[in-house]
Order: structure tokens, then sequence, then C-alpha cells
């Protein structure tokens, strides 16, 4: 079982992550950010991981250190319950539409950490979620991950189908990459033969 529980404690946050690669889309989370979680939620059912996260932050202050730092800790647990990365197809890759929004979303398990990520949202604010903490979020778990993930929001009118497009292709592209290939057994993904550093 690829499951791991990952704990971050900082004086701004104090967070605990639980993660099963293969799991059936389970989750739960309590971080006081509803439409985070909302987003969260799409990562998990749509990439078959059960996802269960607590995060206790500074709210009085802003999301700001909560979303990052789920980020972070979200990372640190995808790079330690993936373990050697042998057998595993490492690349993945989705698009996902929603009415009139689609988003792109292409990720390698390289252990290098790159992220481009690209989205005009049409709004600043969805409910009372800043949308610039998307890219705190995504950078916080690219850069504990030690993965290349490139998002691009390819059309969208609603900031909110924006936005859940882009989790629901990130779900589905770290299902294609976590998977094993029957014809990679035991065999790991690159000529370098390792996928570290």
């Amino acid at each position: 079982m690829r499951q791991v529980t990952v704990t971050r404690n900082t004086l701004e946050t104090q967070i605990t992550v639980t993660l099963n690669l293969d799991g059936s889309g389970q989750s739960r989370f309590d971080t006081g950010v509803p439409f985070f979680e909302h987003m969260l939620d799409q990562v998990a059912r749509h990439g078959l991981f059960d996802l269960d996260i607590v995060a206790k932050g500074d709210l009085h202050i802003d999301a700001h250190h909560t979303v990052e730092d789920v980020g972070i800790a979200l990372g640190q647990a995808f790079a330690k319950a993936i373990g050697d990365k042998k057998g595993i197809r490492r690349y993945g890759h989705s698009y996902v539409p929603l009415d009139e929004a689609l988003s792109r979303v292409v990720i390698d398990l390289s252990g290098r950490p790159g992220l481009e990520y690209h989205c005009d949202y049409t709004r600043a604010v969805i409910g009372q979620f800043d949308v610039d903490l998307f890219g705190e979020f995504f950078r916080g778990f690219v850069n504990h991950a030690a993965v290349t993930l490139h998002i691009d929001n390819l059309r969208g009118k609603n900031a909110h189908h924006q936005a859940e497009t882009i989790f629901k292709a990130l779900g589905r592209a770290l299902r294609m990459a976590c998977e094993f290939d029957e014809r990679m057994a035991g065999i790991t993904p690159s000529t370098k033969g390792t996928l570290v550093g």
C-alpha cells in the first residue's frame, strides 16, 4: 500500500495529511477554507486517491499560510507515498471540460520541481477565496513533491469552472502518472536509472 501520513507544524499552521495513492477517491477535509476543500475533493475523486487533510491555520489573518502549507504537506506526502517510482508510468496528462471552461494538466514525476501555471481567472475571488492562493498551493506542492507540472486553462468565462477543471485535470493526470505499467515492472522509467533529484 502506497499510504502515508505527514505532519507539518509551524507557528502559522498545524497540518496533518494522510494520503493513499491506491484508494477509491474517499476524502475528508477540515481546513476552514471551504472552496479550497471543494477543489481538493476534485483531486481525490478524479485521482482515486484517499485523502484526509486537517489544517489549523491563522485564518484570522487570511487563508494564505493555510493554503500554501497544505500544498507543502501534500507534496511531502506524495513524494513519500510514490517511493522509488519503479514500475510507474511517470507521465500523466488530462484535458477536462466543464461547460464553457477547458483546462489541460501535464505532469512528470521527474524528481525535479518545476511549475508552469497559466490561468487568467475572470474574477479575483470565488466565494470568499482569493484565486491568487491557487498559485501558492501549486508551488508548495511542486517544490515538495519534486514534480514538473504544467497547468493551462485554455478557455473559460466562469472562474469557478476554470478552477474546477484545473483541479479535476490535476487529479486525473496524477492518477495516470502514478499507475503501474506492467511492461515497466521493477524498472525505473528513466535512462538515468533514477528519478531522484
